[in-house]
């Protein structure tokens, strides 16, 4: 094995029809037309020194080193900055060029320190490999001059380290937190001699900087280097897999020394990110050795007994044991299990497998309930599937931009840097979101609108805008008449045209002016291609299905699905939330979305599994842990997820895991679902899987084991091992086999094997003999449903409801830097930036209430109570509360309610009513609602007391 070297091309290969010949040194190549010089070189093969040039950059011509002599040019033109041209004649190697490039190489090297052998970057160094391509060997003007040879380090940021002693000011890296990142975090101060880069003059960790690690990557010498490479030195071989964070799916690759890591390096032929990351995908990947790993098996009788470590063979036996011994007690219902949208697509498959075929039942669900199930629903009726549109690259041709209830740059930040570029050269956006997010205002880019809705009325909201689209004639009607159900359309567009759906008549719901909706709506209808992108504040409300049925319903009316820069585009939370869904993780559908009702598609399983199979739905999350609490759910498999933390109402979810036999946790940690625990079966980091994810666009890559599991086995092994334990065969050897299997289950995925996506690097289903090399957009000449079906979306306010104990209204979100509960991301240097989670009130509120931000403050609603400290902060609007829930000591879904969606029963995490306290008044203030709280259930007759 070696380490992967992708070709740099110095400047970007140019995407154009026409294209132009040139000879370079004697050879003819032909290039797309504004393709630099040095790219048409490289495309031969011919390198050009360079060092202020790399292919992720726009050209910059800075350093003088890519020199060239062109016939009929007079001087000699930088290659990177100089255009190929039909019938030109290049030169890149002459003595006078050769002496022009030594000349500026001796100027670079002779205020540069000469410490090759002792720095970090030996062996990975620009500066260094120029120096022998050009063929210096000596600097004439000498090494006593003025220099920066002595400027002192920047440590600050946990993750690399900024000499500015090495730094030969080629701007490569300001160029990248701008043109890359989006972030203009860097810049250039002084001039001459005194010029430098710096971080807005503070150090990185107190800079604008997010930690992308795109300076990191794009520096040609040892100034940026990432501190695990300072520490163990350069790596020597390296594989490409993807990364476990978000539903973006960043390609990487894994730099190796033997077994261990050295750094992640963002893949430039990864489709979804294009050799950019973030900083949970480029630095935050320690957790997978971290000292809390959980290596070996454990059991115990009672979830008060201490655990006791077993051999794979005692833990795996006794979990059958006691499933087989609780469905002869209970029944065969009375099992089940929770899918994990951070595993493989492969152990997700064979999860909701074992239920199917050993458990022989249908009580599989997955973490996606409590996050995008409401997409899948209003999508599939809409549309005819249940996933996004698009790819991320498709925002690079869209002219207006709706993002709402999504935060791209704190949950999606590598797709959002796409959609910055893009917003940056000139596309309009519009931002619904009851907080300011930082796309409503960022370096460089403003919403044209932010529509700041309350909390709870995105329907109401979307409605309003569909109500000006509908009555001021913007309807693409062509397209609806061509695409979409007419009678449906008609029936929908005098529902919509009803006034109590127009803006003046929603504003007292949203809270938005009507006139900010009307010039929205006019700005999507009219703008060009439009494409909405949303997430959890879309979903995770009483009526998510409908609001997504909404969305849908906007675009088709607008014309804007089935084409490049449009679409209908859920923003995942997880690396593999897609893949969960399309596994067949819920309990009333297989693989593919198919239900389980559906005798044909059974019969095809149930030959392929040799086993007959259940016909009726079986439990959801919800449902599961009503019966336990009811007394005849008794038993739970949970792959990788911690329930007790991530789901609303914890005092709800822990009495159900409480009131059950046997929970059996399989995951890396101990987490809080494992102190309900009988068995803890170890689980696997990404970089200890082989296998695939599937993410947000539909695109399916693969994962590459880079080290062994710690454990001794992968989690398929483990699955499998259980299965065979209940009776259940099954027999794989590896990965592979078992993504042949679910191609021959899943029309969607027919085209799929290991084969091709190494061959392809990926591809994005349908992939099957009609997409043999997947699909890129869908919906394109028709919908998969036929014909496109407008809903009706009647508002419904949500039950959750303010009054004068409970005033505020609570909703909930992500941060950059922590990734879900925490598990992960807490267990590296990213609590740097959020070691803890706060509450963000608006001053009018904070102040009413003697609130000033660091204050350890009491938050409480109906379900519960917790404590944190506040952020006063002008994101919020009035009335409005805003927290993450990363951090399991704060534990804020202990007080977020169980009302759901009315489709999914995915929660409502985005509404909860609230009251805030500094906890100096937090003792009298907990009694007295604890008093009232046991008044009100008496009188409702929920306690014993009533009874009596």
């Amino acid at each position: 094995m070696s380490l992967i070297k992708e070709i740099d091309f110095g400047t970007p290969i140019r995407v154009a029809e026409k294209q132009v010949t040139l000879t370079i040194d004697g050879e003819t190549v032909s290039v797309p037309a504004g393709t630099s010089v040095m790219a048409a070189a490289m495309s031969l093969g011919t390198k050009i020194p360079k060092l202020c040039a790399t292919d992720s950059l726009e050209p910059f011509g800075s350093c003088r080193l890519c020199l060239v002599e062109i016939e009929g040019r007079r001087g000699t033109p930088a290659s990177c900055t100089t255009p190929a041209e039909d019938g030109m004649v290049v030169r890149t190697q002459t003595q006078h060029l050769a002496k022009l490039r030594k000349g500026v190489m001796e100027l670079y090297i002779s205020d540069h320190p000469l410490d090759c052998l002792t720095c970090s970057a030996n062996g990975d160094c620009e500066l260094q490999d120029m120096a022998g391509a050009v063929g210096l060997r000596e600097v004439r003007y000498g090494y006593d001059g003025e220099n920066h040879r002595h400027d002192t380090k920047d440590t600050s940021n946990p993750y690399f380290t900024y000499d500015p002693a090495k730094c030969i000011v080629c701007n490569r890296c300001v160029r990248a937190c701008e043109e890359v990142q989006g972030t203009f975090a860097l810049t250039i101060i002084g001039r001459g001699f005194d010029s430098r880069v710096s971080p807005g003059g503070t150090d990185f960790l107190g800079s604008e900087c997010v930690s992308c690690g795109a300076c990191v990557q794009a520096c040609p010498t040892a100034t940026l280097t990432e501190n695990s490479i300072i520490e163990h030195g350069q790596p020597e071989h390296s594989k490409v897999t993807t990364c476990a964070y978000c539903g973006v799916g960043c390609s990487f690759k894994a730099e190796m020394q033997g077994d261990r890591v050295i750094r992640m390096v963002p893949y430039k032929d990864g489709k979804a990110n294009e050799g950019h990351s973030c900083v949970k995908g480029r630095f935050a990947w320690g957790y997978a050795t971290h000292k809390d790993r959980i290596t070996k098996p454990m059991i115990r009788a009672k979830i008060s007994d201490p655990w006791r470590e077993v051999s794979w063979d005692e833990a795996i036996n006794h979990t059958a044991s006691e499933f087989r011994r609780i469905q002869g007690h209970y029944g065969r219902e009375s099992v089940g299990a929770i899918t994990s949208s951070r595993c493989t697509n492969e152990e997700v498959f064979l999860v909701q497998k074992l239920v199917r075929a050993a458990f022989r039942n249908n009580n599989v669900d997955t973490c996606a309930r409590v996050c995008h199930s409401p997409t899948g629903y209003g999508l599939k009726t809409t549309l005819g599937t249940s996933a996004g549109t698009q790819d991320f690259k498709s925002v690079a041709k869209s002219d207006v931009i709706l993002v709402i209830g999504a935060n791209p740059t704190d949950g999606h930040p590598v797709f959002a840097s796409r959609m910055k570029k893009r917003l940056r050269e000139g596309a309009r956006l519009v931002v619904a979101d009851p907080r300011r997010i930082d796309l409503v205002k960022s370096p460089h880019i403003k919403a044209d609108y932010h529509l700041q809705l309350m909390p709870g009325t995105n329907v109401a909201l979307i409605n309003a805008i569909a109500h000006v689209v509908v009555t001021e004639g913007l309807i693409r009607e062509d397209y609806v008449r061509e695409r979409c159900d007419l009678d449906d359309f008609e029936v929908w567009a005098r529902f919509i045209a009803d006034e109590r759906n127009s803006p003046e008549a929603s504003e007292q719901f949203t809270g938005v002016p009507a006139a900010d909706v009307r010039a929205a709506a006019r700005l999507f209808a009219t703008g060009g291609n439009g494409a909405i992108y949303y997430g959890l504040g879309v979903t995770e409300h009483s009526q998510g299905s409908t609001m997504v049925m909404g969305m849908a319903n906007l675009a088709m009316a607008t014309g804007n699905i089935g084409r490049e820069g449009v679409g209908v585009n859920p923003l995942r939370g997880q690396n593999n939330v897609q893949g969960a869904c399309d596994m067949g993780s819920f309990p009333h559908e297989f693989s593919g979305y198919r239900h389980v009702a559906d005798d044909a598609t059974r019969q095809i399983f149930e030959m392929m599994w040799g086993q007959p199979l259940d016909t009726e739905p079986g439990l959801r999350i919800p449902n599961m842990l009503d019966e336990a609490v009811g007394g005849t759910f008794k038993g739970l498999y949970v792959q990788g997820e911690d329930i007790a933390q991530s789901d609303p109402n914890t005092q709800h979810v822990t009495a159900g895991l409480a009131a059950m036999e046997c929970v059996v946790v399989q995951d890396l940690f101990l987490n809080e679902t494992a102190k309900y625990a009988h068995v803890f079966l170890p689980g696997a980091s990404f970089l200890e899987k082989d296998g695939t994810f599937t993410n947000a666009e539909r695109r399916i890559n693969r994962v590459r084991q880079v080290m062994a599991p710690m454990a001794g086995k992968a989690e398929w092994q483990v699955t499998a091992e259980l299965s065979r334990a209940l009776g259940y065969p099954m027999s794989y050897g590896h990965p592979s086999e078992i993504m042949d299997e679910i191609a021959l289950l899943t029309p969607t995925f027919a085209g799929v094997s290991y084969d091709k996506l190494d061959r392809l690097g990926s591809v994005q289903w349908p992939c099957n003999d009609k997409a043999p090399t997947g699909t890129v957009l869908m919906h394109v000449d028709r919908f998969v449903l036929g014909k496109g079906k407008f809903m009706i979306t009647e508002f419904v306010p949500t039950q959750e409801r303010t009054g004068p104990r409970f005033p505020l209204i609570l909703t909930t979100g992500r941060i950059l830097s922590q990734y879900n509960v925490g598990a992960q991301t807490r267990r590296t240097a990213n609590s740097t930036w959020h070691a803890e989670d706060v509450l963000e009130i608006h001053p009018f509120d904070a102040e009413n209430r003697g609130i000033k931000s660091g204050d350890l403050v009491a938050l409480a609603s109906r379900s519960g109570d917790i404590s944190l400290k506040a952020e006063v902060s002008e994101r919020m609007q009035p009335g409005v509360v805003y927290t993450t829930f990363h951090h399991a000591d704060t534990g804020a879904n202990v007080i977020t309610t169980d009302y759901s969606d009315w489709a999914t029963n995915c929660p409502e995490y985005k509404v909860t009513a609230v009251e805030v306290r500094r906890t100096n008044y937090y003792s009298q203030w907990q009694e007295q609602n604890r008093e009232e709280s046991v008044l009100l259930r008496l009188i409702a007759g929920q306690m014993p007391e009533a009874a009596e």
